[in-house]
């Protein structure tokens, strides 16, 4: 469960990060890092593909600048996995909401811009 979110800082679990994550139902991937930074592509979700969750959030920072580009959502969605792509405030709550609801989701988060 994420406790808490903003610019830069997340408390998932009780645990505090400050680097960009991917959050799993069951652990978290800290130190999330991607190829293009801004711009997400496969190789950056290999993990989450392993584990095929039904859900995969990206949080796209605060002011919305992480992008995800229209061939990586095809190749998302191909995969038989629900993309959305939101502001990180919003995805925090969202992945909430969905892990109440016991979906398989996960989240990968852009804690800054």
């Amino acid at each position: 469960m994420i406790n808490a979110y903003s610019f830069g800082s997340i408390t998932i679990d009780g645990k505090h990060y400050s680097h960009d994550v991917i959050v799993y139902p069951n652990r978290v991937e800290a130190n999330w890092w991607r190829q293009e930074g801004h711009g997400l592509c496969p190789a950056d979700i290999n993990q989450v593909m392993v584990e095929k969750p039904e859900i995969l959030i990206i949080g796209c920072g605060a002011s919305s600048c992480l992008r995800v580009p229209p061939e990586t959502r095809r190749y998302i969605e191909s995969q038989g996995i629900k993309l959305m792509a939101l502001p990180t405030t919003q995805a925090c709550q969202e992945f909430n909401r969905l892990l109440k609801e016991q979906k398989r989701v996960v989240a990968g988060l852009h804690l800054t811009c």
